[in-house]
Order: structure tokens, then C-alpha cells, then sequence
């Protein structure tokens, strides 16, 4: 006689009815594939868990995008002192590196990095 299987009965919130395509390159499909086959469940069930128990970096807000081409500006004016100074004598740049400086530190604050 065949032995007949039973599967636990799965409520409406518990089915699995949603399919989504996802992109990705070979190097990271084949990460996932030997991420989850050491996990010991399928990529679909991985990527489900990594959803739930994950977290991912949030892009950057337009105003933090401000911030950091105002700090890479900043960098670039700082370069240009110090070559100056390399270039004719410290003391003559010196004051405006300092002032640089303190802004770059004032902004990295306001940032909070």
C-alpha cells in the first residue's frame, strides 16, 4: 500500500502567491546559490529570510548629497592651500588652512559621521 503524504494546511496569509523577478550578475547569483545550499535551504527561502532579517543601506538624502560635494569641494580648496604652502612657505597659507579645516570639521558634525 502507498503511503499517502500529508502537507500542513496553509492559511491564506501564509500561501506564497507574490512572484517577483530579480536581477543580478553571475558572481552574486552564484554567491546566493552557495550562501543558501550552506544554509541548507533553497535561494528562494534564503532570499525570503534575508528579507525579513536583513537590512539594507539607505541611499542618500538630497540633503546629505549636498553635504558631501560641499565637504568634497572643501578637500579640493585644502589641497590647493597645501600645495601653495609646499610650494612658497607655510606661513603665508596658514591661516586659511586653518579656517578650511574648521570648516570641513564643522560640516563632518553637522553631518554626523
Amino acid at each position: 500500500m502507498r503511503q499517502v503524504r500529508k502537507y500542513k494546511e496553509l492559511t491564506a496569509t501564509e500561501k506564497l502567491k507574490y512572484r517577483i523577478a530579480v536581477k543580478m550578475t553571475a558572481a552574486d547569483y552564484f554567491r546566493l546559490l552557495t550562501r543558501s545550499h550552506e544554509a541548507g535551504v533553497s535561494p528562494s527561502e534564503y532570499m525570503r529570510e534575508c528579507f525579513r532579517n536583513g537590512h539594507v543601506k539607505e541611499r542618500l538624502s538630497e540633503e546629505h548629497a549636498g553635504y558631501i560635494r560641499q565637504l568634497c569641494g572643501m578637500a579640493n580648496n585644502l589641497n590647493q592651500l597645501a600645495r601653495k604652502a609646499n610650494a612658497g612657505g607655510f606661513h603665508d597659507e596658514r591661516w586659511d588652512c586653518k579656517v578650511a579645516v574648521a570648516r570641513i570639521h564643522e560640516l563632518i558634525t553637522k553631518i554626523g559621521i
